[in-house]
């Protein structure tokens, strides 16, 4: 699969399951909310002392199982390099997070205060491979 079209498919279907890998060799998965951000990279908001953010700042490699509407139908999977950007570096991005998956926010103050109060981070996942090309 062209990594153009999972882009295309990661904007408009934002469930997925988060694969990183745990100190013990070990896969460790969570289901989050995944976008697309204007560089192209896959986009995952989480919390600073989250399993998954640690396991990323000590190997990046990252996969992610995208579905779409239920268990049978179409679905991708995507592997890449993710970095963890932190507060407050992180602020700007979370936002664009949210316009990208949710559209506006009604108190972006709220959520500003939300998001550092939470210690949030932003996953950027910069896409190496795409797949399948085929579905069931």
């Amino acid at each position: 699969m062209d990594l153009d079209e999972a882009r295309a498919f990661i904007r408009e279907h934002h469930g997925a399951v988060l694969a990183t890998r745990k100190k013990s060799g070990g896969v460790q998965m969570t289901p989050v909310g995944a976008g697309v951000d204007g560089e192209g990279r896959v986009v995952v908001s989480s919390r600073e002392h989250a399993f998954k953010v640690r396991n990323l700042r000590r190997d990046p490699y990252v996969s992610l199982l995208i579905l779409s509407d239920g268990l049978s139908g179409q679905w991708i999977q995507v592997e890449g390099t993710a970095a963890v950007l932190s507060m407050p570096d992180a602020m700007e991005p979370l936002v664009d997070y949210y316009r990208g998956i949710s559209g506006e926010h009604p108190d972006w103050d709220d959520y500003r205060r939300a998001m550092a109060e939470q210690e949030r981070v932003m996953v950027q996942i910069t896409l190496e491979r795409a797949g399948p090309d085929q579905h069931r």
